[in-house]
C-alpha cells in the first residue's frame, strides 16, 4: 500500500471514529467520505474530501493539489455516477454530475474564498479544475 493509500485511511478511520470530525490540515474544513467504483475494474474505494455546501447536495472539487491530471475518483464518477457519501454520521445516496458555465464558476470562485489553498492548486495547473455536484436522491 502506498503513502497516499495509508494517509487516505488513516483520515477515514478517524472520520468514522469521531462522527465526521478530523483533525490536522482538515481540522475545522467540511470533510466527507466519498464512496466510488473503479471505471474499469469496479474495485470499491472510498476517498476523503473537502466539499461545499450546495442546493442540490454537496460540490467537490478534482483539484488533486495542483496536479496537471484529475483525480482517480473523477473518472470513476463520470463513470458510475450513482453512488454515496458519508457526511457527519450519515450516509447519503447521490447522483454526481459535473458542474459546468456559470454554476461551476460560482461554486470554484466561492471555495476559492472560503479555502485559499483552492486557488494555489488552480495557479499550478493549466487544466480547468472539475467541480462535481453530488445531488441527493
Amino acid at each position: 500500500m502506498s503513502d497516499w493509500n495509508d494517509w487516505n485511511q488513516t483520515v477515514i478511520e478517524e472520520f468514522r471514529a469521531n462522527g465526521g470530525r478530523v483533525g490536522g490540515m482538515f481540522e475545522g474544513s467540511p470533510l466527507l467520505l466519498l464512496h466510488h467504483a473503479g471505471a474499469r475494474t469496479g474495485i470499491r474505494r472510498v476517498s476523503p474530501l473537502m466539499y461545499q455546501e450546495v442546493p442540490a447536495g454537496y460540490a467537490i472539487f478534482a483539484s488533486k493539489g495542483g496536479a496537471d491530471n484529475n483525480p482517480d475518483w473523477f473518472h470513476n464518477l463520470v463513470a458510475n455516477p450513482r453512488t454515496e457519501v458519508e457526511v457527519g454520521t450519515e450516509t447519503v445516496p447521490v447522483q454526481a454530475r459535473v458542474a459546468f458555465g456559470e454554476e461551476r464558476d460560482r461554486i470554484w470562485t466561492r471555495q476559492k474564498s472560503d479555502y485559499p489553498q483552492f486557488a494555489d492548486y488552480e495557479s499550478k495547473t493549466s487544466r480547468v479544475i472539475p467541480v462535481v455536484v453530488l445531488e441527493r436522491t
